[in-house]
């Protein structure tokens, strides 16, 4: 993953409550199990007049000109309930959004953000509607988006700031890890035994 320290882009508005993984993501999209062809179907129930077609939608504010390449998404509360599926952030992630700004997000995907290099940014309602439209600055490090001020755990923060996914982030510990085996394969001898065959 590449790591985020700042994030500058239009900000496009999407300010509607309860936006689910299902509209993020539609079940009938997800056509693999990889993390990779997502985008076309983000927000397809909303992107596309005629789903079949694939007839883009002028009035979905993703069709618009000025928000197609934006990189910071900005949205209501409890974004991402629904199911917990990890598509719904790697189709925001193959789209090209980094940062969803929002009211609140659902516990899960919040944490599929973090583990996905996507950010996850809580801000009030008013300071998410003065960002609406503008070319706007999230600052991982100081914790600012426009200078509104953002709460991250330290793991979390840590985890985006220097790209590492959860295996990564377990690797950090590796020399610990590997003084823990050596110590156990003293106190346990009989566990590493090999199966004779």
């Amino acid at each position: 993953m590449k790591p985020i320290t700042s994030i500058r882009s239009i900000a496009a508005p999407l300010i509607i409550d309860n936006i689910d993984t299902d509209i993020i993501i539609p079940s009938r999209e997800m056509k693999s199990t990889g993390k990779s062809g997502l985008a076309d179907g983000l927000f397809a129930p909303w992107r596309y007049s005629h789903a079949d077609s694939r007839t883009p939608d002028p009035d979905f504010i993703l069709n618009q000109p000025e928000f197609v390449e934006t990189r910071i998404l900005l949205a209501g509360a409890n974004f991402g309930c629904g199911s917990s599926r990890e598509h719904a952030v790697w189709a925001l992630k193959e789209w090209g959004i980094d940062c969803v700004i929002a009211e609140s997000f659902a516990p899960i995907f919040y944490n599929n953000c973090i583990r996905n290099g996507l950010l996850p940014v809580g801000l009030e309602k008013a300071a998410i509607e003065a960002m609406c439209g503008q070319d706007i600055t999230v600052d991982l490090e100081a914790q600012s988006a426009n200078g509104y001020h953002f709460e991250i755990g330290s793991e979390a923060k840590m985890m985006l700031l220097e790209g590492l996914d959860a295996i990564d982030l377990t690797l950090k510990h590796r020399d610990s890890i590997a003084t823990w085996l050596a110590d156990d394969r003293v106190a346990r001898p009989w566990v590493y035994l090999e199966k004779q065959t």
